[in-house]
């Protein structure tokens, strides 16, 4: 059984983002995608500071343009540093606190992608064929055929979300995961939404960070 602590959980999230050559997890299927066309733009991103920072910087956006009523973007980097400073992220020393962060992230997209159908039945095969063409390493690869392979735990998502912090980091991974374009999508991220307690402002403040995916994550001032 692999060990979630020795993974690049970053690096998973990154390639569940769309930050590869390939189409994604989901590619084999037939116009699928695990990510949104927005987890794409920001997966791209991603590639300079790796999955978990990104997703948790545009988490920190919102949350920071919902208490300010601010509506400017931000360069990659500082949506990093202040995502830590305000307990987003854990901190660089912190990589067991990354590691578990990450994992939660990497389920709650998956959940998130399963609200459709799109992920179950039939099409199982051709998604873990997928996932053996990322650019993982083995225990990587492991990883994420055992998570796919796991059943939706809707709870342990809730329960870890300890602080109003990580509610919002997984709201915001589950939201980069999917469309909303299906109306068992978007129950499934109201229903989500509701037992993570976001505030309604807040959870539309992730939604248009989400969507606006060059100011949330803009290459300014990024090395």
């Amino acid at each position: 059984m692999i060990d979630p602590r020795k993974t690049d959980v970053s690096k998973i999230l990154e390639q569940l983002l769309g930050g590869h050559a390939r189409t994604g997890v989901a590619g084999a299927l037939a116009g699928g995608m695990l990510a949104s066309k927005a987890g794409r733009k920001l997966g791209k991103k991603a590639l300079k500071l790796g999955g978990l920072a990104a997703v948790g910087g545009v988490a920190w956006l919102a949350y920071d343009r919902y208490r300010r009523g601010d509506a400017g973007g931000a360069p990659l980097l500082q949506l990093v540093e202040g995502a830590r400073r305000a307990g987003f992220l854990p901190p660089p020393a912190d990589a067991q606190g990354a590691q578990e962060l990450g994992l939660v992230l990497i389920r709650a997209m998956i959940a998130a992608a399963r609200a459709d159908g799109k992920l179950d039945g039939r099409e199982s095969d051709a998604i873990h064929r997928e996932i053996d063409e990322l650019e993982l390493g083995p225990d990587e690869k492991e990883l994420l055929h055992a998570e796919l392979s796991k059943p939706v735990d809707v709870d342990a998502l809730v329960a870890a979300a300890t602080t109003p912090e990580i509610a919002a980091d997984i709201y915001t991974a589950s939201l980069l995961a999917i469309e909303l374009d299906t109306p068992a999508e978007r129950a499934w991220l109201a229903m989500l939404a509701a037992r993570l307690g976001l505030p309604d402002a807040l959870r539309d403040e992730i939604v248009r960070r989400v969507a606006d995916g060059d100011a949330t994550a803009g290459d300014s001032g990024a090395s």
